[in-house]
């Protein structure tokens, strides 16, 4: 299943992680677990953001993929599954 993840952090805690290094190191982390196809980093709302394209086939390794977002910088998470054109094609029928 392709899932875009789009990761929100709070300034202030991403102020502190930027200068521990913690942020770098949970992005570094994040890239080596779920090896994702694309990765954007971008301002949402006047906060550090990422948005990540990548694959899992099991939803119980989301849990894992997620928490240290959660723990290391206090983000905001949000999931979405995605297809790519081909596969919205091959799954679009029109029934009468």
């Amino acid at each position: 299943m392709r899932l875009m993840m789009e990761v929100v952090i709070p300034v202030e805690k991403g102020n502190a992680a930027v200068s521990d290094g913690s942020l770098q190191k949970a992005f570094e982390d994040f890239e080596k677990e779920a090896k994702p196809e694309a990765a954007y980093f971008f301002v949402r709302e006047g906060k550090r953001a990422a948005l990540f394209v990548f694959e899992t086939m099991h939803q119980g390794e989301l849990v894992r993929l997620n928490e240290p977002f959660f723990v290391a910088l206090h983000a905001e998470v949000r999931i979405t599954p995605v297809l790519v054109a081909e596969e919205l094609q091959g799954n679009l029928q029109v029934k009468a």
